[in-house]
């Protein structure tokens, strides 16, 4: 029996210094030079470009080798991307989404390969798989952002609604996010509603037909900052410019000079070079320690105007504002 003690004495021992062996190899192979593939959905594709700089930019910081892999919105192409990548063995892969169920055949083709992933900017089809993390814009809360601040900043107001392209999913989304916050408080009367194709053309003529039909209103809120440009122009060749206020949505580049300029009066910024930092920050921080995020991380919306300009998080990282963005997020873990 005492023999028996000993032995499982040493064998525990052994198991000991196994596990602190093994331990010390998991921590050499967290110095080596990582590499971290990145599956675009178009780099033509405004919000996904500033969204790969900004992961780019973090990786450099972070000492990490990235490979980003262009299939121009091609569901082909972004398979023959993760074949490419699993052939260079990466150590992580981030998957810009194309369509949901093209998420779960990446998904599994990198589980087949041990290699782990990261979604950005929309779900997969299946939200069970034992993926990273997924970080995304969740539209029906910037419709209801947008809503909230036009309730709380201009009460008693007209608003006339020029909205993106129906059919799209996420138009449906900001349409009922910005019906349920006007329903909540119950202060502004939205006296129209017009679709566009997303630019700033036709936000132009059906905000030309509206003031043309007599329609009265006072606000608009413009579903994007290209939209607000024609919104704006159609209201200078109306006389309108500076009676009636302008909101938009997305805090990109163009839109913050509008603001600064005093054209635009408020946009819900939702900064994508956030999407970009928080994906790497989950792909780096599981590669390096195991760390696993929320399954689903939003991207945070932040009201915009001329007052709290100073405020905004730049779509575009650099060394000016790389550390205050990444302060925004609570930091990249070494």
């Amino acid at each position: 029996m005492k023999r028996y003690h000993r032995l499982a004495l040493v064998l525990s021992l052994v198991l000991i210094f196994l596990t602190a062996v093994g331990t010390q190899i998991v921590f050499a192979q967290e110095g080596k030079k990582l590499v971290f593939g990145n599956i675009a959905f178009s780099r033509k594709d405004v919000w996904n470009n500033y969204s790969i700089l900004a992961f780019e930019y973090a990786a450099k910081q972070k000492g990490v080798e990235t490979i980003v892999l262009d299939p121009e919105g091609n569901l082909e192409k972004a398979v023959a991307a993760m074949e490419d990548l699993i052939s260079k063995k990466v150590d992580g892969i981030s998957v810009y989404t194309i369509t949901p169920e093209l998420d779960v055949t990446l998904y599994e083709m990198a589980k087949e390969a041990g290699i782990p992933v990261t979604f950005e900017n929309s779900l997969p089809a299946d939200t069970s798989l034992d993926y990273i993390s997924c970080v995304a814009c969740q539209y029906d809360d910037i419709g209801y952002a947008a809503g909230k601040f036009i309730s709380e900043t201009y009460p008693g107001s007209k608003l006339f609604y020029v909205m993106g392209a129906p059919g799209m999913g996420i138009t449906e989304l900001y349409e009922q996010g910005l019906h349920r916050a006007l329903e909540e408080f119950g202060t502004v009367e939205l006296v129209g509603t017009q679709p566009t194709d997303w630019g700033a053309e036709q936000a132009m003529n059906v905000t030309q037909n509206a003031i043309q039909s007599g329609l009265e209103f006072d606000v608009i809120f413009a579903n994007n900052e290209q939209m607000a440009t024609g919104v704006i122009n159609a209201l200078k060749d109306a006389g309108l410019f500076g009676k009636v206020k302008i909101v938009a949505t997305g805090g990109g580049p163009h839109g913050l000079e509008m603001i600064a300029n005093g054209e635009l009066d408020a946009t819900m910024s939702a900064p994508v070079s956030l999407q970009g930092l928080i994906t790497f920050k989950n792909l780096y921080e599981y590669v390096v320690k195991g760390k696993k995020p929320e399954k689903f991380i939003p991207l945070p919306i932040i009201p915009i105007t001329k007052e709290n300009l100073s405020e905004a998080i730049s779509w575009e990282i650099n060394d000016e504002n790389y550390e205050r963005a990444v302060a925004y997020i609570g930091g990249i873990d070494d």
